[in-house]
C-alpha cells in the first residue's frame, strides 16, 4: 500500500466488504466525503442507521497511534464531551480489511459554526476547556508534539529534499524559513515551560460541527501532545482588533472550565508559522496520490513558493509585533 496510488484498490466493493467484515452490511448506497487525508465514506444500510466508514492513509499513523487516539474520543465521549467516537464492532475501533485499516463512526450532522454570533465563541471556548480538562489527564505515549521540531523543522527538511521549489526560488525560501523556525523556537523558549496535554490537534471552524445542542468537533486524526492554544488559534481570523476581541471571548468561555496560562498567547503567531510550513510538506508529501495534483494543481508553481515566500515575510513581521491583547 506504499506505491504511488495508495488507494487505487479501494473501490465500492472494498468498502462495502470491509463493513461486511465487522458484521456492518451496506446495502450499496454509499457517499464520498469531502476528505484528503483519508478515504471517508458514507454508508447507508438497510432498517440501520447509515454509518460513516474511514479507510485511514497507509503509512501515516501506526496502530498504536491510531488507537491512542480512539481511546482518547472514547474517554471524552464516556466524560459526556460531544465528540463523535467510534464504533466497536467485534469488540474492535481499528479493523482491518484487504491491505487497509479502517474505523467505523456514527453519523453525526450539525452545520458550520456563526462565529460571530453573540456567544457562539464562548460557548466554543468552553467546550474547547472541557476537552483539554480530560487531555489533561495524562500525555500520549505514541502519537507527535506540536513543537517547532515536529511541525517545522522536519517538514522544512522534507520539502527542501522533494525537488518541488523552483531552484530559482529556494534560497529565498530557505532563509525565511530557517529565520522563521528559528523565532518560533525562540518564542517557545521565552514562554517557559507551558504546560502539555493531550488536544484536538486540528480546531479550524472546519472540524467543527454546530447543532442545537451546541457545538461538536469532528475528525480527532491529527490529535497530538501540545499547548492549549494550539486548540484556540485556528478559530482567530480578521485584522489585529478583531483576533484580539475573538481571544477574548474564547477564553471568557475556556476559563469558566479550566484555567489558561496567558505566556501561551505569545505562541499564536510561531504556531501559525508551524502550521504554515507544515501545510506545504504535507502537499508534497501526498504528490504520489492522484487526488492531490488534482486538487492543487497549482502546487510546485512559481507563483506558489513566490505567495509562501510573502507569507513568510509576513510571519517574520507578525511574530515580532507584541502578543495579542485579550481584550
Amino acid at each position: 500500500m506504499s506505491g504511488p496510488a495508495p488507494y487505487a484498490s479501494l473501490d465500492p466493493d472494498t468498502v462495502l466488504a470491509a463493513l461486511d467484515s465487522v458484521g456492518l452490511r451496506g446495502d450499496g448506497r454509499m457517499i464520498a466525503l469531502n476528505s484528503y487525508e483519508n478515504r471517508v465514506y458514507l454508508v447507508y444500510r438497510e432498517d440501520e442507521p447509515a454509518v460513516v466508514a474511514k479507510f485511514y492513509r497507509p503509512g501515516r499513523w501506526s496502530d498504536d497511534q491510531i488507537e491512542e487516539e480512539h481511546a482518547f474520543v472514547r474517554e471524552l465521549a464516556d466524560d459526556d464531551i460531544p465528540a463523535v467516537a467510534p464504533l466497536a464492532p467485534g469488540g474492535r475501533t481499528l479493523n482491518h480489511h484487504a491491505g487497509f485499516r479502517f474505523a467505523v463512526y456514527p453519523r453525526r450532522g450539525g452545520r458550520a459554526p456563526e462565529l460571530d454570533q453573540s456567544g457562539v465563541l464562548e460557548w466554543i471556548g468552553r467546550f474547547i476547556a472541557r476537552i483539554h480538562a480530560v487531555g489533561a489527564h495524562h500525555r500520549f505515549a505514541h502519537r507527535e508534539t506540536a513543537d517547532v521540531a515536529t511541525l517545522g523543522r522536519e517538514p522544512r527538511a522534507a520539502l527542501l529534499s522533494g525537488g518541488l521549489i523552483p531552484p530559482e526560488l529556494e534560497p529565498r525560501w530557505r532563509s525565511l524559513a530557517d529565520a522563521a523556525l528559528d523565532m518560533a523556537q525562540t518564542a517557545f523558549e521565552r514562554a517557559g515551560r507551558v504546560a502539555q496535554l493531550r488536544l484536538h490537534g486540528d480546531c479550524h471552524p472546519g472540524n467543527l460541527l454546530w447543532t442545537e445542542a451546541g457545538p461538536h468537533f469532528v475528525d480527532f486524526d491529527d490529535a497530538r501532545n501540545g499547548c492549549a492554544v494550539q486548540d484556540l488559534w485556528m478559530l482567530l481570523a480578521g485584522e489585529r482588533s478583531e483576533r484580539s476581541a475573538q481571544l477574548a471571548r474564547l477564553l471568557e468561555g475556556y476559563r469558566q472550565v479550566r484555567d489558561f496560562d496567558r505566556a501561551e498567547i505569545a505562541l499564536i503567531e510561531p504556531l501559525r508559522t508551524l502550521r504554515l510550513i507544515h501545510y506545504s510538506a504535507w502537499i508534497a508529501r501526498r504528490w504520489h496520490d492522484p487526488a492531490f495534483p488534482a486538487a492543487f494543481p497549482w502546487f510546485g508553481t512559481p507563483r506558489y513558493w513566490q505567495d509562501r515566500i510573502a507569507e513568510l515575510g509576513e510571519q517574520l513581521e507578525a511574530m515580532a509585533e507584541p502578543p495579542l491583547e485579550a481584550v
